[in-house]
């Protein structure tokens, strides 16, 4: 009989986006079950069809909520009496605190955490106080603790979060990228120009593409601040937004909400559920956000063939390598960021879209990260 392996996070977007195929490929050797919130428009559903594993649902709020915490805890902790796991492995900030008390509680022998990235860097006051004692909790919670790359790593030491050991699976990420999935060759002219057509995007149009949730923390207010101004000297530029909206968690200011609205050559799609076609008809990631763990799309991105604008922080850093696959930029720098688009923009930065991709294939197959992770898996056996 194989030994139990569950996975949680708050929303189960977060295990069918960021692991997707992983839990499959994992069923081979152990009896998977995905643990979230419901989500939306049946997600949870979504992810046991994709991954053909076992789902169960326990609510769990993003947002810092007391009594509903403890509710979830406790209905965490009854669901892993219940299957007796062998493991118990989370990613996502909430799922990680939450489940990792319900663990220990419940006396799983292996508790394990991925840091995807951390919050309390970017914060001060009275709630950076509060993220750190419920990170330094979580530690304390869970037997095993892995950082995404070396940036959550070096966070991690400095803040004093546990004096546990700290492991990187592989050369970081949770996922790793298939190549035979982000493919640019999957995608012929006649298939490009029909899409760009859709989006009102002319063949000779320059394309910035931003992928991921609409929200502050993600640098899009400082993204769309600098388009417009780039966009008024080159009205052959285009701004492709990919993602939804957050309004409650981290909405955008008012100015740049109207820009997104009035101005025809910013396009929002909204959430898509294949994002390589966009990546396909762009010709460079922008990437501004102010904290990540190991971002998945600055990946997709190489992998498709695109350089990216990325800034100084733990992930990004480490994916590009400064005028081989991109730049790296300072977070909030609008000045810096208008001078790369246009350097970009203009092809005084060269761009190989043959590099961008070599150098993703050397370090981030998912097949190396798969495997480094059941490695991991089995060791804690002995």
């Amino acid at each position: 009989m194989k030994e139990k392996l569950i996975r949680v996070s708050t929303i189960p977007a977060s295990l069918s986006g960021l692991l997707t195929g992983q839990l499959k490929f994992m069923s081979n050797y152990f009896e998977v079950i995905g643990v979230s919130s419901k989500g939306n428009n049946n997600q949870l559903n979504f992810l046991k069809e994709q991954e053909g594993i076992r789902v169960e649902s326990v609510e769990m709020s993003r947002n810092i909520d007391p009594l509903n915490d403890l509710i979830s805890i406790y209905r965490l902790y009854k669901l892993f009496k219940r299957e007796k796991p062998y493991i118990v492995h989370s990613i996502t900030p909430k799922a990680g605190l939450l489940s990792m008390i319900a663990a220990y509680f419940a006396k799983v022998p292996h508790r394990l955490h991925t840091f995807t990235g951390l919050i309390f860097p970017t914060k001060k006051g009275l709630l950076q106080k509060i993220l750190i004692f419920t990170d330094r909790l979580l530690c304390f919670c869970a037997t095993n603790i892995y950082p995404e790359g070396q940036g959550v790593k070096n966070d991690l030491k400095n803040f004093n979060i546990t004096s546990k050991a700290l492991k990187i699976i592989a050369n970081g990420n949770v996922n790793g990228i298939n190549l035979n999935y982000f493919d640019p060759n999957l995608y012929n002219q006649t298939y490009k120009k029909e899409l760009k057509e859709k989006l009102s995007i002319n063949e000779h149009d320059f394309v910035f593409i931003s992928l991921g949730r609409l929200v502050s923390d993600k640098g899009i207010n400082e993204l769309v601040a600098t388009f417009q101004k780039l966009n008024t000297l080159y009205p052959n530029t285009k701004l492709l937004l990919v993602g939804d909206y957050e309004t409650e968690l981290d909405p955008l200011n008012k100015a740049t909400l109207k820009h997104i609205e009035e101005n025809v050559n910013i396009i929002n799609t909204g959430w898509v559920k294949d994002v390589r076609p966009y990546f396909a008809i762009s010709d460079i990631l922008t990437f501004p956000s102010y904290r990540e763990g190991f971002p998945n799309v600055v990946l997709q991105a190489g992998a498709m063939g695109l350089p990216s604008i990325v800034t100084d922080i733990s992930g990004s850093n480490e994916i590009i390598i400064e005028g081989e696959n991109g730049t790296i930029i300072p977070v909030k720098d609008t000045e810096t960021l208008y001078n790369k688009m246009l350097a970009f923009y203009e092809k005084t930065i060269p761009v190989n879209s043959e590099t961008c991709r070599a150098l993703i294939a050397s370090r981030y197959q998912q097949q190396v990260v798969w495997s480094a992770l059941l490695e991991e898996y089995n060791a804690l056996k002995n």
